[in-house]
């Protein structure tokens, strides 16, 4: 087999700055190659970053277990490198013209999205396999920094989760999230 060449593509969501990225990909007999990151890819796209990567973390999540709703203030590149995921991101912003919106996409691999700072992150790993969610951050995560997180079962925001959740159960959601106030304590919407 020749080798197989998918293009970047780039689209926008209903969120102002937050994006959904298929990375350049060339396939062939052995498998593929994906480009997580390419600077002039994004430069070129309109998507160039105020300062590179600080962080990268990646998380093992089990089926059906839920993690954030988190917004801190950095720049966020996400994807699954195994598994599958539904993420969901809502714009926690108060003076965006986008806050209260969500958006949700299913991340299989090869499907990333590009997080602006304020807009919340979180996902439910759907896979029957755990799922390996990748973190890019431009700032390095501690305790205590700026930002913000909303419930992820804030009955406003009518996240459809695909899988059923107990926000009791510490195998699915942390008491950390459980406990995340809902959207409308942040602002006006």
């Amino acid at each position: 087999m020749d080798a197989a060449l998918e293009e970047a593509e780039h689209r926008p969501t209903a969120i102002d700055g937050l994006w959904v990225l298929r990375p350049k990909t060339v396939g062939d007999d052995r498998g593929a190659i994906r480009e997580l990151f390419r600077a002039s890819t994004f430069e070129g796209a309109g998507l160039a970053l105020e300062r590179p990567w600080a962080q990268m973390n990646l998380t093992e999540t089990r089926r059906g277990a839920v993690r954030g709703l988190h917004g801190e203030t950095m720049t966020k590149l996400v994807g699954v490198v195994a598994g599958a995921a539904f993420g969901a991101y809502v714009d926690a912003r108060p003076v965006s013209a986008t806050f209260g919106q969500v958006a949700t996409v299913e991340l299989t691999r090869g499907v990333q999205v590009l997080v602006p700072a304020g807009v919340c992150n979180g996902f439910q790993s759907i896979s029957d396999e755990p799922s390996q969610y990748l973190y890019c951050f431009t700032d390095e995560w501690r305790p205590g920094m700026a930002g913000t997180a909303v419930n992820a079962f804030d009955p406003d925001l009518a996240i459809a989760w695909p899988i059923g959740v107990d926000p009791e159960d510490r195998a699915m959601v942390s008491a950390k999230d459980a406990a995340l106030p809902p959207l409308r304590s942040l602002g006006d919407g």
